[in-house]
């Protein structure tokens, strides 16, 4: 285990200088390509930062009007019966929005009920087997230009189905 500890600490040194040395031996500006895909990446972030934002203030607004906790309870009443405790709803709400917001539901779970509970072992799954569908999708598509999604939002909302049902099956089996 430290071999991969020591190993771990060389990988992303070791990989910026295999560009450098590739690029280099390549014949191209590597400083000059480096420069302009910074700026490509910065002009970026200014372009999708109004859309971070708006998502960050929605959410923010869900959980503190207190509207996330009762969507919650109302559909955790019909998540109970297939197994999926109503507990987890405002996350997976939330984490279709939020990755960054959703973290901090499951810290407060893992605080109310534990990392190795039931709950916890759910959450940490399913917060590691689904996606923030609709940042993903309003960040790429807006930067890609890409004004018919097509199947993309059903192929989402199935894939994070598909994650949250294997989390709880997988957290059945562990504890």
């Amino acid at each position: 285990m430290k071999l991969f500890l020591y190993l771990s600490d060389f990988i992303v040194p070791f990989l910026i200088l295999a560009i450098i040395v590739y690029g280099i031996l390549m014949g191209t500006n590597v400083y000059d390509n480096f420069i302009k895909g910074a700026r490509s990446g910065f002009l970026t972030v200014i372009k999708i930062m109004p859309t971070l934002i708006g998502l960050m203030v929605a959410v923010g607004i869900l959980r503190a009007s207190g509207f996330l906790e009762f969507f919650a309870r109302l559909i955790g009443k019909i998540t109970l019966y297939i197994g999926f405790p109503g507990e987890l709803v405002p996350l997976t709400l939330v984490k279709m929005f939020s990755s960054s917001a959703a973290t901090g539901l499951l810290l407060d779970i893992f605080k109310e009920y534990g990392t190795d509970s039931r709950l916890g072992l759910i959450a940490s799954i399913s917060m590691s087997c689904t996606e923030t569908i609709f940042y993903t999708m309003s960040v790429y598509f807006m930067t890609a230009k890409v004004t018919k999604t097509r199947y993309t939002l059903a192929g989402a909302l199935l894939s994070t189905l598909a994650g949250l049902i294997a989390s709880v099956v997988l957290a059945g089996w562990m504890v």
